[in-house]
């Protein structure tokens, strides 16, 4: 069974918390013991309506304390497919942590009030799914039970976002009108929205392509631990464990190793313990290779045909993420998959205005601010651009002292 990752933005009072308790509930993924406690807590019990939104309100609450910037996760599965939810909060003071949950989602769930329309918090949140580069989007538009399941409501807000939408480059849009609140079109289809010719949202979610989204053309594989056991047994065994994060390898593969540049070829691969003839993304591996050559953990084995790009001088659009603020010349601990190295912030280009796009001159980068910069490494690294290859283009800076994570990087 396969596994989507989702993350749900909307501004405050969207009704985000009331879609994923909506959601948990309608699927059969919420324990009795935890049901048993909303109800008791529901403020609509005579009614017999239970609150949903108290299934994420609690983890949202320890956030706006400040306690943790996690971003609250909620697992549930149908018998189509397993899902993993990240629940990002609303308020620009929380950008980041909207960029951490949205870092590996396949798929972003914007939330649009009926009422409202699209605001300037629909703008960010498309914004930053469009910077992470979210394959797909849904737009759910909540709240259509307040504005009487009216058609046009809904088209005059898809005709607005569909310009937002193009003017940012989202390829893959649907448009969802839902009441979270009634379930309508959330799980199954709404009779009150009869002109509604897509699928709910829950069925949406189930059949949404994902496989397709795994680049199987730009072969990276890098390595995270290289195996000696140097036992009677496996004397002259050396193998290169990692996970194959894009691409096909196959046995005979001619193989370069980088940032060093020595060649080889595949000479064995071992998968769930058994010698195959190949592996592709996003399968774990061991490569064997014909010669002994001089690899270590962070180093990435790419097909001699089509290489990544390796440099030392990095161009990076990044989320600053600490409390303490980026200025020039700060030395940090950049880690590009398994490949760590140190690093120094040489220039501030410009900070991105993630409400309107615009850039501004910057000097320094406060928490939460979204910055271009040039970074220096002190050994080559090699990447490909976050747009072309997210698997290959994300990175994070770690405080050297702290070992704090300070800056979530998408490098041109």
């Amino acid at each position: 069974m396969d596994l989507l990752r989702f993350i749900t933005a909307g501004s405050v009072d969207d009704g985000k918390s009331t879609l994923i308790g909506r959601l948990l509930y309608d699927s059969k993924s919420i324990m009795i013991d935890q049901l048993a406690a909303i109800e008791k807590q529901s403020k609509n019990k005579e009614q017999g309506e239970i609150d949903l939104a108290l299934l994420t309100d609690g983890l949202r609450a320890e956030r706006e304390q400040g306690i943790t910037i996690d971003v609250a996760y909620k697992y549930f599965s149908t018998p189509k497919r397993k899902f993993i939810i990240a629940d990002a909060p609303g308020h620009i003071q929380y950008t980041r942590n909207m960029v951490t949950g949205a870092s590996t989602a396949d798929l972003a769930i914007i939330l649009i009030d009926a009422r409202n329309g699209v605001v300037e918090q629909t703008r960010r949140h498309s914004i930053i799914t469009s910077l992470l580069n979210i394959p797909h989007v849904v737009v759910a538009i909540n709240k259509m039970d307040l504005v009487d399941y009216s058609q046009d409501v809904y088209n005059n807000i898809v005709i607005d976002y569909a310009e937002v939408a193009k003017s940012l480059g989202l390829k893959d849009v649907t448009y969802i009108p839902i009441s979270a609140v009634f379930g309508d079109n959330i799980v199954e289809k709404s009779p009150k929205m009869s002109w509604f010719e897509g699928a709910s949202l829950l069925h949406f979610l189930e059949s949404v392509e994902v496989d397709k989204d795994i680049n199987l053309t730009n072969p990276r594989f890098p390595v995270q631990y290289v195996i000696r056991p140097q036992t009677d047994d496996l004397h002259d065994y050396r193998g290169y464990a990692g996970k194959v994060i894009s691409g096909i390898y196959r046995k005979g593969d001619a193989i370069t190793v980088l940032p060093s540049g020595q060649t080889s070829t595949i000479k064995a691969i071992e998968h769930n313990g058994k010698e195959v003839d190949e592996v592709f993304a996003p399968q774990s591996a061991i490569l064997h290779l014909e010669d002994d050559i001089d690899i270590s953990r962070g180093d990435v084995i790419a097909k001699s045909d089509d290489l990544p790009k390796t440099t030392q001088e990095l161009d990076v659009v990044l989320c600053w993420m600490d409390n303490k603020p980026l200025v020039t010349g700060n030395k940090y601990l950049l880690q590009i998959n398994s490949r760590v190295v140190r690093s120094v912030v040489k220039e501030i280009e410009y900070r991105l205005d993630v409400n309107t796009l615009q850039k501004t001159e910057a000097t320094s980068a406060a928490l939460n601010d979204v910055i271009k910069v040039k970074i220096k490494t002190a050994s080559p690294v090699p990447y490909d651009s976050y747009s072309e290859l997210r698997e290959n283009g994300g990175a994070i800076l770690i405080d050297e002292t702290s070992h704090v994570t300070v800056g979530a990087c998408m490098i041109q």
